[in-house]
């Protein structure tokens, strides 16, 4: 089997040099709509797999998005891991914008945690998560980072706030003062979707602002966002480029057999409706 590389972000990111045999792929879940078609085709000698996060012309909002059914989409076209390209705001003086930082770990500040997990109606299961992000796959991402020169930090704590408003500044000083790295309102769901996909997961959060614990800055806007995001754009698709050759053809690392020991229900109670719903998430467990 040919397994793909999926890349999850902005719109534009798919207008990458070489992106080549490009075709737009409907899918259908039983989880309702993904953000969008996916568009498939080969870059740098292999199979990818794009979505862009908030649809074409962005119309979806963070707070809509449905981890469930982008996931199931990738995993239902044969992707194996997954770099992700999202907008942070810095928590820490020493992360400034246009730096990339790659997140090892996250703090759930949603309201819609039930939306992050494929469990439920009839099969149990609790996945280790102490490790949200693949190693494997982050340590991959750094490498070409530097090799880019990008200004890159290999690690951090990425808080997910529900959205769509940016935080007050009170909460931004609580996150600051507790010594958290970057926050954003995207990358959980689609971390805790992958771990139980038996996707491997990496994100590269790009930093547009200074949230609005720094009072000495000016607190974030969405034209900030923006041209920060543009001025990234370029080096982000530079770092995708450098690091595909560099994944295994072959899943084989410890996220790609996620749920060897994290379904509880005995196999012979697994509703049959649940079973078909749930399709390439479990296959190779029945």
């Amino acid at each position: 089997m040919n397994y793909r590389i999926g890349l999850i972000g902005g719109s534009g990111l798919y207008h990458i040099e070489g992106f080549t045999k490009q075709k737009w792929v409907k899918v259908n879940t039983p989880f309702g709509a993904p953000s969008d078609d996916f568009l498939t085709g080969e870059l740098t000698g292999r199979e990818v797999v794009f979505l862009p996060r908030h649809g074409r012309g962005h119309r979806v909002m963070p707070s809509e998005l449905n981890h469930r059914a982008n996931i199931y989409g990738m995993k239902k076209l044969g992707v194996a891991w997954i770099i992700s390209v999202s907008a942070v705001g810095s928590l820490q003086a020493k992360y400034k914008p246009c730096d990339i930082v790659l997140p090892d770990q996250f703090v759930d500040r949603t309201k819609r945690s039930f939306e992050h997990t494929y469990f439920g109606n009839g099969i149990v299961g609790h996945i280790a998560f102490a490790e949200p992000i693949c190693n494997e796959l982050r340590q991959l991402v750094f490498t070409a980072a530097k090799a880019e020169r990008a200004r890159v930090h290999n690690g951090g704590a990425y808080v997910n706030m529900e959205g769509p408003a940016f935080s007050t500044r009170a909460e931004s000083i609580t996150n600051h003062k507790l010594g958290y790295d970057v926050i954003g309102m995207t990358n959980l769901g689609e971390a805790k979707c992958s771990r139980e996909a038996e996707i491997a997961y990496s994100t590269m959060a790009m930093i547009t602002d200074y949230d609005a614990w720094k009072t000495d800055e000016e607190h974030v806007t969405v034209d900030m966002v923006v041209a920060n995001l543009r001025k990234n754009a370029e080096q982000a698709k530079a770092i995708i480029k450098r690091v595909l050759p560099r994944i295994p053809k072959q899943p084989g690392w410890p996220c790609h057999e996620a749920l060897k020991n994290a379904i509880m229900t005995e196999r012979a109670a697994w509703p049959k409706s649940t079973i078909k719903a749930l399709g390439p998430i479990i296959e190779k467990y029945i």
